[in-house]
């Protein structure tokens, strides 16, 4: 295995002292256009790969950011882990990234194990149960600056990178509305999240608008899980009567609905009519495709990594809320409301 290349080769090579060699690599002071040539030449020549480790214990700073997620597998992620990606990339930061499985102990574990790689600063989605907020805000006393986004722990009135979840899910409920339904069901989230509360919040208000009484068996609570969206929407379809309309306030869970529609006989929207929150990729090729309030993950990403990029560079105002837009996009999964008689369900296969 090479040995790394130490700045004295450099030195030697680019015939000048190791200090000068140490400004050109650091930017720590200004050297001749002549000699800063010859390093950088000898830098290459030799195929020198600064430790970024070794930089950032005299910097006491890397150029490193921690970001965790709860879970790598849902397609929304990526796309904010892929905007966060971008500015780091085009600022010289590089990202690590930890994947939590909404387990709280392991986000505790991930962030504590952050902490001590002296990072420039970190970018968290929230697990469904997290108890992160007084960890955060011990550790933006003394320790880089931390943007949450998409949701808000509980005890965080930090920095914080949201969507207007409550005004996309009362667009979305207002949809079923004018197409006629009057018995529309909702599965939310873990309501100990504040977006999944939120979504709660816009299909009540819109309702309530209305003048309609939902039945409370309705209101299903559901993970943000395909399988926990095709659970709830089982026993919402053997209800009698059962729901014209489902609000599915994720689109993972909407795929899980999708699938208890079929298995039950039933069809979407002639039958149920289905609309749903996040307006990922996939929804364009489900049958049928689905009507969905876009979810902007990718905004979502590029703002609280610019917002990290402020609070770096010294930004000292009050925390900062940033709330970013939704939008409806109508598909074909949502229809007018059926004037047939009920037709019976058969058990699923699963």
């Amino acid at each position: 295995m090479t040995a790394p290349v130490k700045m004295r080769q450099i030195a030697e090579r680019a015939q000048v002292s190791v200090g000068t060699v140490s400004h050109v690599i650091n930017g720590s002071a200004k050297v001749r256009e002549k000699l800063k040539l010859r390093v950088l030449e000898a830098i290459r020549s030799l195929g020198y790969q600064p430790s970024q480790l070794a930089r950032g214990l005299r910097r006491n700073q890397t150029n490193m950011w921690g970001m965790i997620i709860p879970d790598v597998t849902n397609p929304f992620f990526p796309a904010v882990v892929r905007g966060v990606e971008d500015v780091a990339y085009e600022r010289s930061y590089r990202v690590v990234l930890c994947n939590t499985d909404h387990d709280p102990s392991k986000e505790i574990s991930y962030l504590n194990e952050l902490r001590s790689y002296r990072l420039a600063g970190i970018l968290i989605i929230p697990a469904s149960e997290s108890v992160l907020g007084p960890q955060l805000h011990s550790m933006v006393t003394s320790g880089p600056p931390v943007v949450c986004i998409d949701r808000r722990p509980g005890g965080w009135d930090g920095d914080v990178v949201l969507v207007d979840n409550e005004a996309g899910a009362y667009v979305a409920t207002g949809h079923l509305l004018r197409m006629g339904h009057r018995r529309i069901a909702v599965i939310t989230g873990p309501l100990n999240l504040t977006n999944a509360a939120q979504r709660l919040q816009g299909f009540t208000k819109a309702v309530e608008e209305a003048k309609i009484t939902i039945d409370p068996k309705y209101v299903q609570q559901a993970r943000f899980t395909r399988q926990s969206g095709y659970e709830s929407a089982v026993q919402l379809l053997r209800m009698t009567p059962r729901p014209t309309g489902i609000f599915s306030c994720n689109d993972m869970m909407a795929l899980g609905v999708l699938s208890a529609i079929r298995e039950l006989g039933l069809r979407c929207p002639q039958d149920v009519s289905l609309v749903s929150f996040d307006n990922l990729d996939f929804g364009e090729f489900t049958d049928p495709a689905l009507t969905s309030v876009h979810h902007p993950g990718y905004q979502l990403g590029t703002s609280a990594a610019n917002l990290l990029l402020e609070r770096i560079n010294g930004l000292k105002q009050p925390p900062k809320e940033i709330g970013l837009l939704t939008e409806l996009k109508v598909r074909n999964s949502v229809g007018p409301v059926p004037h047939q008689p009920l037709r019976s369900t058969r058990h699923p296969a699963r």
